[in-house]
C-alpha cells in the first residue's frame, strides 16, 4: 500500500472489521479461555467460521493459541499484546450497544 493512499481505519477494519472477530476479542479481554467454551459464549458462530475467524485473528497477531498436549486436545486462546491494545475500542463498543440497544432482539 503506497503512503499516499494510506489509511489508518482501513487496516484497523481489516483486522477487526468482520461480524465474528470483534466478538472473539471483546470475550478474551478478561484472560484466556479453551477453545469450546470461547465458542459456546459466541452465539451462533459455526465451527467452521470460528475455526477461520481464530485462525486469522492468529495470523495477524492479536490472539496466541497454546495447544496442551493432552488427551483430549485442549486449546485455549488468549490476546497478544496487540490484541490487548483493542480494549478501550472494544469496551467502548461494548457500552454504546449497552446505551444502544433497543427491545429489537
Amino acid at each position: 500500500m503506497s503512503e499516499k493512499n494510506y489509511c489508518p481505519l482501513h487496516y484497523t477494519m481489516g483486522l477487526i472489521g468482520t461480524k465474528w472477530k470483534p466478538l472473539i476479542l471483546f470475550h478474551l479481554l478478561d484472560g484466556s479461555l479453551r477453545s469450546g467454551l470461547l465458542q459456546k459464549k459466541i452465539s451462533g458462530i459455526s465451527n467452521k467460521m470460528f475455526t477461520q475467524t481464530v485462525r486469522e485473528l492468529e495470523k495477524d497477531g492479536l490472539v496466541t493459541r497454546k495447544v496442551f498436549a493432552v488427551v483430549p486436545p485442549k486449546v485455549e486462546y488468549k490476546l497478544s499484546e496487540k490484541g490487548g491494545s483493542l480494549e478501550n475500542i472494544l469496551r467502548s463498543l461494548d457500552t454504546w450497544g449497552v446505551e444502544n440497544t433497543t427491545n429489537e432482539f
